[in-house]
């Protein structure tokens, strides 16, 4: 009978764990499918509608062609096209 339980008991750790697993490899998978999302021009140009339109962002302030708001300031938009953050030291130089 003890050997009964032991059983059960690592079957159901064993199916605890798996499922734990296979919550985190789904969250990372739509992790990567919203940062693919957010990679068109309407969230990485310098300016962006707020609505972020498919096809909509521009370099220069005007409005979304798509649902005509005005185009806001990305605050995360980089020019030279890559991140600096405080601590960076990468070429032999700091940022």
């Amino acid at each position: 009978m003890k050997n009964l339980f032991f059983v059960l008991l690592l079957l159901s750790a064993g199916i605890i764990i798996s499922s734990c697993n296979n919550q985190s490899k789904s969250t990372s998978e739509s992790e990567k499918i919203e940062a693919v999302e957010k990679s068109g021009t309407e969230y990485t140009s310098a300016y962006v509608c707020p609505m972020h339109c498919k096809g909509s962002g521009s370099e220069e302030a005007g409005s979304c062609p798509v649902c005509n708001m005005d185009y806001v300031a990305n605050a995360d938009h980089k020019s030279d096209g890559h991140m600096h953050d405080e601590e960076s030291n990468h070429d032999g130089h700091n940022h």
